[in-house]
């Protein structure tokens, strides 16, 4: 009962957590449809923090405007008269157009409403990236600085020919200078070159890798971690390793006389001694002791070992670059990393559209957004994966699909390069269209993150 009620309280961390980073880009985004509809005069009749379907949670009429909370947490949204939206106010637009109406304002005008509140979202990533940077500075690891090589963490990279002790060196021929810049290069692309013992090899991923990943059903976080020594961290009071003495920051460097200098050789050997009793060989403070635990069925003698960068780096084991950065410095920095990050999510956008790549298994909804969140409440992460949301929601919405922002400035650009506005039915089916498509991506990727949808048996 008491694990059940941990694991809920991680889910409600994680829950908050999306609710908040959600909130925050849903009002600023829509803000930036207001504030130029404002300005150029048009009449807002709401301004809703999510959907308010036959109710809402909260509502105050202020001047023209119905300012409220809806009930529906899907998004947002702005009314503005005289615009064909989701509210697809017919009896409105059949009548002629008034002075404070969408429609009845020049295209540029309608065009830089429109692009508002991806606009905002851009911004809003700038800006906290740049904060992210100017608060906590930034944090990486060297590729050369990690010694060892990987250790692998997942069954998928054995497949791939992938083995403990591999160190990267390239991918798509691009060299690797971060450690941290791996997975997100790993994913999208074809060709890895890495070296083992002492030789340069290069191993060929699967087009479909992000589809094999998907049907594995992955439980870890990690496909591979740095290789590095057995270092205990956290020790249970509960655990047999607490029982036969083990202490954090013990070193266990042999088990049953049998030498392990990295964890995964340590995992390996405890895989075969499960329900047995065995002997740690433990250096703590520079001596050496002797400790006997009983492995459990599942192969592990109950502690927690060190895995974020920053505590790796403290032990020595794998050493980071640390850079500070100035208020007015963290400005251009900030958008060099939204710009980065951008490009790494077109990419990634781009293996989705391609149905060889099987990608299209791994589309995640509120879930896999909450995921995306520590299980702690942590400021710098829940800023920086607020930020990676703004990015992704601005390209997302600058598609050029009906209902979705993208999809009305395509028809004004049309409009302001041929001079022809499309007819009102004609934009009434579009968004009709492009709202029965967004609400069937949006129950595919739901269905996949609650049912798994697509990914195999």
């Amino acid at each position: 009962m008491q694990l059940l009620a941990i694991d809920w309280g991680m889910v409600g961390i994680k829950a908050a957590q999306l609710i908040l980073s959600l909130s925050i880009i849903v009002i600023l985004h829509e803000f930036g449809h207001y504030l130029p509809a404002k300005l150029f005069k048009c009449r807002v009749e709401k301004f809703f923090l999510f959907f308010d379907p036959w109710f809402a949670l909260v509502k105050k009429k202020i001047g023209d405007t119905v300012y409220g909370i809806g009930w529906l947490p899907l998004g947002g949204y702005v009314k503005i008269s005289g615009m064909i939206d989701e509210s697809m106010d017919k009896e409105q637009l059949s009548l002629p157009a008034e002075p404070w109406e969408f429609r009845s304002k020049p295209a540029w005008q309608r065009l830089i409403i429109m692009i508002g509140g991806v606009t905002v979202n851009v911004l809003m990533a700038f800006v906290i990236y740049a904060m992210i940077l100017f608060v906590w500075g930034e944090r990486k690891t060297p590729i050369q600085n990690v010694k060892n090589g990987i250790s692998i963490t997942d069954s998928v990279m054995y497949e791939l020919g992938f083995k403990d002790g591999d160190k990267f060196i390239a991918i798509n021929n691009e060299p690797i200078v971060y450690y941290e810049d791996v997975m997100k290069k790993l994913i999208t692309g074809e060709t890895v070159e890495i070296e083992r013992d002492g030789k340069t090899q290069t191993i060929n991923l699967p087009v479909n890798l992000i589809g094999k990943l998907v049907e594995k059903k992955r439980k870890g976080m990690f496909l591979f971690l740095p290789r590095v020594p057995v270092v205990v961290g956290e020790v249970p009071d509960t655990s047999n390793a607490a029982k036969a003495g083990l202490k954090k920051y013990d070193r266990i460097i042999a088990v049953d006389s049998l030498h392990t200098g990295f964890y995964d050789e340590y995992k390996k050997l405890l895989d075969t001694k499960k329900g047995e009793t065995i002997q740690l060989v433990v250096e703590r403070n520079g001596s050496l002791d002797t400790l006997h635990t009983l492995v459990s069925k599942e192969g592990a003698i109950g502690f927690y070992r060190f895995l974020d960068p920053e505590s790796l780096d403290s032990l020595g084991l794998v050493k980071q670059e640390k850079k500070s950065y100035g208020f007015f410095e963290s400005f251009p920095a900030g958008v060099k990393l939204a710009v980065d990050n951008l490009k790494s999510y077109v990419e990634q956008f781009k293996k989705i559209l391609s149905p060889k790549t099987e990608a299209y298994k791994g589309l995640g909804g509120f879930k896999s957004m909450g995921s995306a969140f520590p299980s702690v409440w942590d400021w710098q992460s829940f800023w920086a994966v607020t930020a990676f949301f703004c990015i992704a929601l601005a390209f997302m919405n600058l598609l050029p699909i009906p209902a979705l922002d993208g999809g009305h400035v395509l028809f004004t650009l049309i409009e302001m390069i041929t001079g022809r506005k499309p007819s009102q039915k004609f934009l009434e089916y579009a968004q009709v269209a492009g709202m029965i498509l967004l609400l069937s991506l949006v129950l595919y990727a739901n269905g996949n993150d609650l049912f798994g949808w697509g990914k195999g048996k």
